[in-house]
């Protein structure tokens, strides 16, 4: 039985909805009247950084890390400059938030091209290593945009090491397959050739995986980068700073990468992607147009449904692993048009819902 037709029968026969878990979740709130928003949290520190980004989910309690509570990134400065942001904040969540960085680019371990902007490129390893991308400008506009970094915090908040060189450059986007002592992280770049091209689009966007030893020990050692996936479109945009290939998702059994392909309204998939030794180019299209519109973060739930939001309506769309667009759902409607720009990370919650960060209200919000 295919994946939509298992969910077509969970919503034929009531009883079965917690059984069909997440797909159940997708079909029921195809309409409006089954699903609902409610605003957990601002995500402002008090610095006043805006512009929230990358949101995951804390998988084990350690050091100032609380398990099932949400990190997320903030990309904006206090006076609204992209590519400035310097914060992740710590939610529980029933909304209560504390600071658990603040990262000063005078101070890191090691280089970080440009400075430090946090992007959406945020993640939680069970050994309590929390890595986040660094895409930054000096004055919030793509023209001063530089290749950044991966960041490595400890589980206390401190940056204790950066990844950086020629294949990181404008890191966007991130997910991970975590081994426990060793792990490997999926990255978008999104700088190669980007800046120089003045808003034409070229395609050099880039998905690479960082494969990470010694998670156990004193600080995560990096084994190696490889290119698995190449010639992604990308841009610089006045509004966005730069738009290209953006949200990543593994499958249930890790053996496809999705990547929102941002430009060019699909989403694809990149075969064995902790494996692969070589670059399968853009992948193969899982779906394209229809409601996508400019996707942006994307999830996958725990059965293989494929959740992205997009960057020019404030919709979210979900996708069957074969293809089928499910349902979309208005998650923001502020702005002109309405949601454009809002919408960045999400994280499902199990037999809950969805959280998602909006950029729009700098706040943290569940839809359910």
């Amino acid at each position: 039985m295919k994946l939509f037709d298992r969910v077509k029968t969970c919503v034929v026969a009531a009883s079965l909805v917690a059984a069909c878990g997440q797909a159940v979740y997708a079909q029921q709130t195809h309409s409006n009247a089954s699903g609902s928003i409610k605003v957990v949290a601002s995500t402002v520190p008090e610095n006043g950084d805006v512009n929230p980004y990358g949101i995951v989910t804390v998988p084990r309690s350690t050091g100032s890390l609380v398990e099932g509570n949400l990190l997320i990134s903030n990309f904006n400065n206090s006076a609204n400059l992209q590519g400035t942001g310097t914060t992740i904040v710590q939610t529980t969540p029933d909304g209560v938030v504390s600071l658990f960085a603040q990262i000063d680019a005078h101070k890191l371990p090691g280089p970080c091209p440009g400075g430090v902007g946090l992007t959406t490129a945020l993640w939680v390893l069970r050994s309590g290593w929390v890595i986040v991308g660094s895409l930054p400008t000096t004055d919030g506009t793509s023209a001063t945009a530089r290749a950044g970094c991966l960041l490595v915090l400890d589980s206390k908040g401190s940056v204790v090491e950066t990844f950086f060189g020629s294949l990181i450059n404008g890191p966007w986007d991130m997910t991970a397959f975590d081994a426990g002592s060793s792990a490997d992280l999926f990255v978008t770049n999104v700088l190669n050739g980007t800046v120089g091209a003045g808003g034409k689009v070229v395609h050099g966007g880039t998905v690479t995986r960082l494969t990470l030893t010694g998670l156990n020990g004193k600080k995560p050692e990096l084994q190696a980068i490889t290119v698995i996936g190449s010639g992604f479109s990308e841009r610089t945009d006045p509004a966005a700073l730069v738009i290209g290939p953006t949200g990543l998702g593994l499958s249930p059994g890790a053996d496809l990468l999705y990547v929102a392909d941002s430009l060019n309204n699909r989403i694809t998939a990149i075969p064995d992607p902790v494996f692969r030794d070589t670059s399968a180019g853009t992948g193969a299209t899982v779906t394209q147009g229809g409601s996508l519109n400019d996707p942006l973060g994307l999830t996958v739930a725990r059965d293989g449904v494929i959740l992205t939001v997009n960057g020019n309506n404030g919709f979210l769309v979900a996708t069957t692993p074969n293809g089928d667009q499910v349902f979309k759902k208005l998650l923001d409607s502020s702005g002109t048009p309405p949601g454009s720009g809002a919408l960045f990370g999400l994280v499902p919650v199990p037999g809950h819902g969805l959280y998602y960060v909006d950029d729009a209200t700098n706040t943290l919000n569940l839809f359910q």
